[in-house]
Protein backbone atom coordinates (compact mmCIF):
# COMPACT_ATOMS: atom_id res chain seq x y z
CA UNK A 1 0.00 0.00 0.00
CA UNK A 2 2.67 2.59 0.57
CA UNK A 3 4.23 1.63 -2.27
CA UNK A 4 1.32 2.62 -4.27
CA UNK A 5 0.73 5.91 -2.68
CA UNK A 6 4.70 6.82 -3.19
CA UNK A 7 4.04 5.87 -6.95
CA UNK A 8 0.86 7.65 -7.47
CA UNK A 9 2.57 11.03 -5.34
CA UNK A 10 5.74 10.67 -7.96
CA UNK A 11 3.48 10.43 -10.86
CA UNK A 12 1.06 13.03 -10.30
CA UNK A 13 4.23 15.26 -9.50
CA UNK A 14 5.10 14.18 -13.38
CA UNK A 15 2.28 14.40 -14.26
CA UNK A 16 2.12 18.23 -13.10
CA UNK A 17 5.27 18.91 -14.42
CA UNK A 18 4.82 17.36 -18.12
CA UNK A 19 1.25 19.88 -18.03
CA UNK A 20 3.28 22.50 -17.03
CA UNK A 21 6.05 22.13 -19.78
CA UNK A 22 3.10 21.15 -22.13
CA UNK A 23 1.73 24.93 -21.39
CA UNK A 24 5.29 26.54 -22.16
CA UNK A 25 6.05 24.76 -25.09
CA UNK A 26 3.56 25.46 -27.38
CA UNK A 27 5.11 29.36 -27.64
CA UNK A 28 8.34 27.98 -29.28
CA UNK A 29 6.92 26.57 -32.28
CA UNK A 30 6.71 28.72 -35.47
CA UNK A 31 3.13 28.62 -36.65
CA UNK A 32 3.08 30.18 -40.02
CA UNK A 33 2.42 27.52 -41.85
CA UNK A 34 -0.81 26.46 -39.67
CA UNK A 35 -1.51 30.00 -38.25
CA UNK A 36 -4.38 30.58 -39.82
CA UNK A 37 -5.99 26.85 -39.26
CA UNK A 38 -5.23 27.31 -35.50
CA UNK A 39 -7.45 30.52 -35.59
CA UNK A 40 -10.23 28.97 -37.44
CA UNK A 41 -10.11 26.35 -35.18
CA UNK A 42 -9.88 28.37 -31.71
CA UNK A 43 -12.99 30.72 -33.18
CA UNK A 44 -15.48 27.44 -33.70
CA UNK A 45 -18.18 27.35 -31.01
CA UNK A 46 -17.85 24.96 -28.36
CA UNK A 47 -20.73 22.18 -28.63
CA UNK A 48 -23.46 22.39 -26.33
CA UNK A 49 -25.85 20.21 -25.02
CA UNK A 50 -26.05 16.46 -25.39
CA UNK A 51 -25.29 15.01 -28.86
CA UNK A 52 -28.19 12.37 -28.55
CA UNK A 53 -25.98 10.00 -28.47
CA UNK A 54 -27.39 6.63 -27.01
CA UNK A 55 -24.74 4.46 -26.85
CA UNK A 56 -23.73 2.71 -23.63
CA UNK A 57 -20.90 4.79 -21.31
CA UNK A 58 -21.24 7.43 -23.90
CA UNK A 59 -17.71 8.75 -25.13
CA UNK A 60 -17.60 11.03 -21.89
CA UNK A 61 -17.34 14.70 -21.94
CA UNK A 62 -14.83 16.77 -21.19
CA UNK A 63 -16.45 17.49 -17.63
CA UNK A 64 -16.34 13.91 -17.40
CA UNK A 65 -12.78 13.52 -18.21
CA UNK A 66 -11.16 16.42 -16.13
CA UNK A 67 -9.07 16.12 -13.40
CA UNK A 68 -6.13 12.95 -12.88
CA UNK A 69 -6.88 9.58 -13.36
CA UNK A 70 -4.79 6.32 -12.84
CA UNK A 71 -4.67 3.00 -14.27
CA UNK A 72 -2.26 0.12 -14.38
CA UNK A 73 -0.93 -1.37 -17.43
CA UNK A 74 0.91 -4.93 -17.37
CA UNK A 75 1.80 -4.00 -13.83
CA UNK A 76 2.70 -0.59 -14.25
CA UNK A 77 1.25 2.78 -12.93
CA UNK A 78 0.25 5.19 -15.34
CA UNK A 79 -1.25 8.73 -14.59
CA UNK A 80 -3.68 10.76 -17.29
CA UNK A 81 -4.04 14.19 -16.16
CA UNK A 82 -6.98 16.32 -17.92
CA UNK A 83 -7.78 20.15 -18.03
CA UNK A 84 -9.48 21.57 -20.45
CA UNK A 85 -8.46 20.79 -23.98
CA UNK A 86 -4.68 20.09 -22.44
CA UNK A 87 -3.65 16.30 -21.58
CA UNK A 88 -0.86 14.48 -20.73
CA UNK A 89 0.06 11.06 -19.54
CA UNK A 90 3.09 10.10 -17.54
CA UNK A 91 4.87 6.73 -16.99
CA UNK A 92 7.24 4.76 -18.38
CA UNK A 93 7.03 7.57 -20.91
CA UNK A 94 5.74 11.14 -20.81
CA UNK A 95 3.53 12.64 -22.87
CA UNK A 96 1.33 16.26 -23.76
CA UNK A 97 -0.83 16.90 -26.46
CA UNK A 98 -4.90 18.02 -26.88
CA UNK A 99 -7.90 17.03 -26.25
CA UNK A 100 -10.73 17.17 -29.05
CA UNK A 101 -13.92 16.47 -29.63
CA UNK A 102 -13.96 14.54 -33.42
CA UNK A 103 -17.59 12.59 -32.40
CA UNK A 104 -15.77 11.18 -29.69
CA UNK A 105 -13.13 12.91 -27.14
CA UNK A 106 -10.05 12.19 -28.84
CA UNK A 107 -6.75 12.59 -26.86
CA UNK A 108 -3.81 13.58 -29.15
CA UNK A 109 -0.61 13.77 -27.52
CA UNK A 110 3.51 13.80 -28.23
CA UNK A 111 6.11 11.98 -26.19
CA UNK A 112 9.15 13.81 -26.04
CA UNK A 113 11.01 10.09 -26.16
CA UNK A 114 9.06 9.30 -29.67
CA UNK A 115 7.64 6.48 -28.02
CA UNK A 116 3.83 6.11 -30.01
CA UNK A 117 2.48 3.87 -27.53
CA UNK A 118 -0.21 6.39 -26.28
CA UNK A 119 -0.02 8.81 -28.69
CA UNK A 120 -3.60 9.06 -30.08
CA UNK A 121 -6.75 7.51 -28.13
CA UNK A 122 -10.35 7.60 -28.09
CA UNK A 123 -12.42 7.92 -25.11
CA UNK A 124 -14.65 4.98 -24.91
CA UNK A 125 -16.67 5.65 -21.46
CA UNK A 126 -16.30 8.33 -19.07
CA UNK A 127 -18.55 8.72 -15.81
CA UNK A 128 -16.83 11.16 -13.51
CA UNK A 129 -15.03 7.82 -11.66
CA UNK A 130 -13.90 5.31 -14.43
CA UNK A 131 -12.76 6.52 -17.77
CA UNK A 132 -12.21 3.82 -20.63
CA UNK A 133 -9.49 4.93 -23.35
CA UNK A 134 -8.47 2.86 -26.25
CA UNK A 135 -5.23 3.75 -27.93
CA UNK A 136 -4.38 3.75 -32.10
CA UNK A 137 -1.47 1.41 -30.83
CA UNK A 138 -3.96 -1.24 -29.30
CA UNK A 139 -3.31 -0.21 -25.62
CA UNK A 140 -7.17 -0.40 -23.10
CA UNK A 141 -6.23 1.29 -19.98
CA UNK A 142 -9.25 1.70 -17.66
CA UNK A 143 -8.35 4.79 -15.64
CA UNK A 144 -9.78 5.73 -12.58
CA UNK A 145 -9.96 8.87 -10.07
CA UNK A 146 -6.68 8.29 -7.19
CA UNK A 147 -8.80 9.36 -4.41
CA UNK A 148 -7.39 11.92 -1.81
CA UNK A 149 -3.94 11.63 -2.65
CA UNK A 150 -1.59 12.78 0.03
CA UNK A 151 2.50 13.08 0.48
CA UNK A 152 4.01 10.14 2.66
CA UNK A 153 4.64 10.91 6.03
CA UNK A 154 8.18 11.87 6.95
CA UNK A 155 8.63 13.70 3.88
CA UNK A 156 9.86 17.23 4.63
CA UNK A 157 8.93 20.41 2.05
CA UNK A 158 11.12 23.36 1.65
CA UNK A 159 9.60 26.70 2.91
CA UNK A 160 9.23 29.11 0.10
Amino acid sequence: MRRLVRTTALTAVATAAALALAGCSSSDKDTSDNGSATAAASKSPAPTGDSGSSTGGGSGKSADIDGTWVAQTDGKTIALSVSGKIAAIAGEHVCTGTVADMGKQMLTLKCADGNTDRTMGAVESADGKTLVVSWDAGIKDTFTKPGDMKLPSGITLPKT
